[in-house]
């Protein structure tokens, strides 16, 4: 988590929680009391967690399973990316990579629904 405190982000890894070993699912009321941002390569069992959140601060998958100092640099530019934005209210950044090429999705979870 030096790279979000780097930019100037609060971070805590689950570890400094005291929450190493816990399952996905007993993770999701601390992140969402906590008001956190959560960051994961665990991206199957997340976006089903955050599906069901009616609100939650947003959720950042590193898609790729690399070694850490590219989990690193690929996080490093989904923080470039939202540089300056209040919040990720409801919303996923992705970033996988194609070829030799970083690519950032961005989408609302829920999606929004149309009345």
């Amino acid at each position: 988590m030096a790279v979000a405190q780097n930019a100037g982000h609060d971070g805590f890894h689950i570890n400094w929680l005291g929450l190493s070993g816990e399952k996905d699912w007993n993770l999701m009321p601390r992140i969402v009391a906590e008001d956190y941002t959560f960051v994961t390569n665990n991206a199957r069992d997340f976006r089903k967690l955050y599906i069901s959140e009616e609100i939650h601060a947003g959720l950042i998958i590193i898609v790729p399973q690399v070694v850490p100092a590219t989990q690193r640099d690929l996080f490093s530019l989904i923080l470039d990316e939202i540089d300056g934005d209040d919040e990720l209210l409801n919303e996923v950044i992705e970033i996988s990579i194609e070829g030799d090429e970083a690519v950032l999705t961005r989408y609302s979870l829920p999606a929004t629904r149309e009345p």
